[in-house]
């Protein structure tokens, strides 16, 4: 029955073929017309998909663009109605990407063809001549298989990749166009040793490029990284586009922000892994290294998802209590300290309020501002606050009464903080309990210390100086 059930319908690889083989048939037919243009002509191609992609998607764009200028110079926004702007910007960055999609794989046949064409060329010349542009120039002086003549540029097809010269000698078949076609469409292509699966991934790594929103080639180790992005690179900047590796740079740094930046971008998982990971450990944007996620192929991605999965499993080690975790016995304290400042707050904002309807007492007004400053170190948060610090002149209000008191090394800030039980700071992402908070906290518990931090130095210090044994000090 079942062998009756494939003749009729036939497995699914054949019928993955299928779908694909109209898609190849339409690169085949505009190789036809790509194959005639000159080198000039042929390199003009990017330039022309890049400016569909972007006319595309434009309407998108553009009012991504004044959203993010609204919520810039609006900087009194009510938070509700920012929140409501950035789930507006994500909703349009998701039409944006399914138009890019789209698209995408209207321009792939003539994509794929160029890419092809440029193989061909580069294989069957010694040289290819083209005229020179900026970046050919700033090529040449870093590669020496570019060379400036003139207003011409000459590409020699013997390059460097992976401290070996290499003599460009591949050209895509039917079966890297298909392969091709399955990694564009987000689908696991599998190939043999020979069938050139570094040659496949050029199709879809150069058609994705076109977007300018980044293309991330995962390789299992450096050497590979390094030499496909020598390798393959070449055929990626004869086109315009910028190529650079990770693992040439150090974790953090500018350089490695601006590989990020680049339009195709190579590196080993471990490294993009690890740059993610630091990403979202990070309190402040600046600090990221990479860039949105648009488009990623992972070579051997059996080794880098399955084999290789395992190590992060034993970085984070068992977690015995599953659920259960050690805060939720701590998490009720927490939680009325918590509600104690959201009362307190409360009744700051209440005051506030009374003092602000006789502007014209200036005693009042200077109350006003402290009480402002003292509830944002509350709660920054609080709706409430949010609302009166749109009102006309409350913030101007809570910043000049802030000036004040950060001079000579906001000494005097704790004149502000002393009440509250415990003070956000959001410029330095912290949270400090004060007195009040910490003998609100304590009442449950024997030792008064329970939630203060102990100055360790000082601690080792006092034990150096019992007469006790070794062990019991340790």
């Amino acid at each position: 029955m079942i062998n009756f059930i494939k003749k009729l319908l036939g497995d699914k690889a054949t019928r993955d073929l299928k779908a694909i083989g109209p898609e190849v048939e339409q690169v085949k037919a505009a190789y036809e017309k790509i194959k005639h243009l000159s080198n000039d002509q042929l390199r003009a191609k990017t330039s022309e998909f890049k400016q569909r992609i972007k006319e595309y998607i434009a309407e998108e764009e553009n009012e991504i663009d004044r959203i993010k200028q609204q919520i810039n110079d609006q900087q009194d926004i009510d938070s509700n109605e920012k929140e409501e702007l950035y789930l507006t910007i994500d909703k349009l960055i998701k039409v944006s990407y399914e138009k890019t999609e789209e698209v995408l794989n209207q321009i792939l046949p003539e994509a794929f063809s160029v890419m092809k064409e440029t193989a061909r060329r580069f294989k069957e010349n010694e040289v290819v001549e083209v005229t020179a542009n900026e970046m050919d120039g700033h090529l040449a002086t870093k590669l020496d298989s570019v060379n400036i003549e003139g207003d011409k540029a000459y590409y020699r097809n013997q390059w460097l990749a992976g401290g070996n010269t290499i003599t460009w000698d591949m050209v895509h078949y039917d079966v890297q166009l298909f392969g091709g076609t399955v990694l564009h469409h987000g689908k696991i292509a599998e190939m043999a040793t020979g069938e050139g699966k570094t040659l496949v991934a050029t199709l879809p790594v150069y058609l994705n490029a076109l977007t300018g929103k980044g293309v991330h080639l995962v390789t299992v180790n450096d050497y590979l990284a390094k030499r496909d992005g020598e390798w393959m690179g070449m055929l990626y900047q004869f086109h315009g586009l910028k190529v650079d590796c990770i693992d040439y740079h150090q974790p953090n740094s500018k350089e490695r922000r601006l590989a990020y930046l680049a339009d195709i971008t190579f590196g080993t998982n471990n490294e993009f892994g690890f740059d993610y990971l630091r990403d979202n450990m990070t309190g402040n944007s600046e600090e990221m290294v990479q860039r949105g996620h648009n488009y990623v192929i992972v070579d051997e991605v059996d080794s880098v998802l399955i084999d290789d999965a395992r190590t992060p499993l034993i970085i984070s080690g068992p977690t015995p209590k599953g659920d259960s975790q050690e805060f939720d016995a701590l998490k009720a304290d927490v939680q009325s300290l918590y509600n104690a400042q959201k009362t307190l707050v409360s009744s700051i904002l209440a005051e506030i309020k009374n003092l602000l309807k006789d502007q014209s007492n200036n005693e009042n007004v200077k109350n006003a501002g402290l009480l402002l400053l003292r509830a944002y170190h509350g709660l920054p948060k609080n709706t409430a606050l949010i609302k009166l610090l749109s009102e006309e002149g409350n913030r101007q209000l809570m910043q000049k009464t802030e000036s004040f008191f950060l001079q000579e090394q906001a000494k005097n800030m704790h004149v502000v903080d002393d009440e509250l039980f415990f003070a956000i700071d959001e410029k330095h992402n912290s949270v400090d309990l004060t007195e009040k908070g910490i003998d609100l906290l304590t009442r449950s518990y024997d030792d008064a210390e329970f939630f203060i931090l102990p100055d360790i130095g000082s601690v080792v210090a006092d034990l150096e100086k019992q007469n006790i044994p070794e062990k019991e000090k340790l």
